[in-house]
């Protein structure tokens, strides 16, 4: 009744899972950043950007101009 390795039918057994995996974890990671850039080029992109020439920065880090007229 017990039958040889030769005689016992083969289980198909799973092709490279691993490999399977690294695949579908390379593309989650290229989609989020997919999405990230979408999500920045959409929200933050058009936003302007600060003057940042040394000229306007000093004319907001300079004091503010005294009054000529009021108490002294």
């Amino acid at each position: 009744m017990s039958q040889s390795p030769a005689e016992t039918p083969a289980v198909p057994l799973p092709r490279r899972p691993l490999r399977r995996l690294g695949v579908e974890l390379v593309l989650l990671v290229v989609a989020k950043i997919a999405l990230l850039t979408l999500i920045w080029w959409v929200a933050i992109a058009p936003h302007p950007k600060p003057d940042t020439r040394p000229a306007a920065i000093e004319r907001l880090l300079a004091p503010a101009p005294t009054a000529s007229q009021g108490s002294p």
